[in-house]
């Protein structure tokens, strides 16, 4: 099976459902990149892991991967400040969960310091599927079709669209990667909501995401 066997979270969200409309694919006039610079961001590579409370020099926790996995984001910058803040954190919220897999623990700084409420919740029991069954993932997987709405000065909705077809389960003990073939439920489509906290970083409190959507197959 490819590495997202299951959805990461099934919460109803109202306010998303109605952004959903316009994302992946469409255009949105309110979300629409207002010059070509494309961010394209991949999870680290690591040689040996650094510890948990590893940081950058800004604070925030270091995210690293290992050398046989890795994560791409393609999405345009809005030239709003905010939007593109909420974007970029979105990105580390996804490589927050996929390193507490990495490390096998689901005690790694980034998951709570990009991740809070439902999203928090949801990631734990996610990332203890993988950890619990001794499995990884190896390959690359593609975040694309960003949309990014603003809810007042400190809330926002991110949609996004993931491309599994790269990336494939590994069984931690046998050391056996499982390539299976692509189908439809390669594709998966995400809706996000974003708060951001005292110390400005936009955390994704509640996520929801449908495996195969159609809006996000080629």
């Amino acid at each position: 099976m490819h590495r997202r066997p299951t959805l990461l979270a099934t919460l109803v969200l109202t306010t998303i459902a109605a952004l959903t409309l316009s994302a992946c694919g469409s255009d949105d006039g309110d979300s629409t990149a207002k010059d070509s610079d494309k961010a394209v961001d991949t999870g680290g590579e690591k040689s040996p892991s650094p510890g948990p409370s590893a940081s950058d020099a800004d604070g925030r926790p270091k995210i690293t991967f290992p050398s046989d996995a890795k994560n791409v984001f393609e999405y345009e910058k809005t030239g709003n400040a905010a939007k593109d803040t909420a974007l970029a954190d979105s990105t580390l919220s996804v490589n927050s969960i996929d390193e507490a897999i990495f490390e096998g623990s689901t005690d790694t700084e980034a998951l709570g310091f990009y991740n809070t409420e439902s999203a928090l919740s949801a990631s734990i029991t996610y990332a203890l599927r993988y950890i619990n069954e001794e499995e990884t993932w190896v390959g690359e997987t593609r975040y694309f079709d960003y949309k990014v709405s603003l809810s007042g000065d400190d809330g926002a909705y991110v949609t996004y669209c993931s491309d599994e077809s790269k990336s494939f389960i590994k069984d931690k003990k046998t050391g056996k990667v499982d390539y299976t073939p692509t189908t439809a439920n390669a594709y998966v489509l995400y809706n996000t909501k974003l708060a951001k906290n005292a110390e400005g970083v936009w955390q994704t409190t509640d996520v929801s995401s449908n495996r195969g959507d159609k809006a996000c197959q080629p």
